[in-house]
């Protein structure tokens, strides 16, 4: 009986996104003039796809989501677009973040997360949005940029919340996810800039809230990255949570074919609520 109610409600939320879309999305340029930081990759853009939920629905709060992909190349739908659903049916905005690959120039990524942040706050007004209320949400690689842009950007462009997926966070040697690292600093970067990068290490009083998740079976970035930003957002005093699903392996994302889907999204829902 048990089983057949845990299938019944895995196959609703599954429905869900489909039957409850979003009542409003577009896409658009990030940039209006020349992107900062230009890349060895001219005819690579950032782009964001917005989905807007129901205006009765809409609860003010708003989520850029960066997928992952080593820092090479973005896992668009299943760490990203086919998120928006599931966040609209929850009354957040969900802004989903196409930023610029690396290609030697570190600060591109960085650059577009964060003004995709000021992007959502110039357009709180016409999006029903709280400017107080921006939270970004990363998955892998992309959990490497959500968490550098919690731990290093300021004023506008720093973030009120963070979700994190089986998180790329350190750049250190022996625990870093190396084709990320290589990627993003380079393969003979300074341990300076491999300091700077390793989000643990950034990790202050006012770094914003955190959820995280992962599996302890992943075998493409350690867990070992999760949970020490865990400690340390722990030993800040910084309100987190961490869930370490049994297994899954690496970038399960929205797939329903992640064995632990329906608790992952309900442990999502629960914390979106606590706050």
């Amino acid at each position: 009986m048990m089983k057949t109610s845990k299938l019944l409600l895995s196959a609703v939320m599954l429905l869900m996104p489909l039957g409850m879309s979003a009542q409003r999305h577009f896409e658009q340029n990030l940039w209006t003039g020349n992107a900062p930081y230009p890349t060895s990759d001219a005819a690579d853009t950032a782009k964001v796809k917005v989905f807007l939920p129901n205006e009765k629905k809409a609860t003010g709060r708003a989520v850029i989501i960066c997928p992952g992909g080593s820092y090479r190349n973005l896992s668009m739908n299943n760490e990203g677009v086919n998120w928006a659903g599931w966040l609209n049916n929850q009354g957040i905005a969900a802004i989903v973040l196409k930023y610029r690959m690396p290609h030697g120039q570190t600060m591109a990524p960085v650059s577009d997360a964060e003004e995709a942040i000021r992007l959502v706050r110039r357009n709180a007004a016409a999006w029903h949005i709280n400017r107080q209320d921006v939270g970004i949400m990363g998955f892998s690689a992309g959990g490497h940029l959500a968490s550098t842009i919690a731990t290093h950007s300021k004023m506008e462009a720093k973030p009120d919340f963070q979700i994190l997926f089986y998180p790329v966070i350190t750049m250190m040697p022996g625990y870093t996810h190396q084709d990320s690292h290589n990627n993003l600093l380079g393969s003979d970067a300074h341990k300076k800039e491999e300091r700077e990068y390793s989000n643990d290490q950034q990790v202050t009083r006012v770094t914003p809230r955190a959820f995280i998740a992962l599996s302890d079976d992943d075998d493409i970035v350690q867990p070992a990255n999760g949970v020490n930003y865990y400690v340390e957002l722990y030993r800040h005093d910084v309100p987190s949570t961490l869930h370490v699903y049994p297994g899954g392996g690496h970038g399960w994302g929205m797939s329903a074919d992640f064995r632990y889907h329906v608790e992952m999204l309900l442990d999502l829902k629960a914390w979106l609520s606590s706050f």
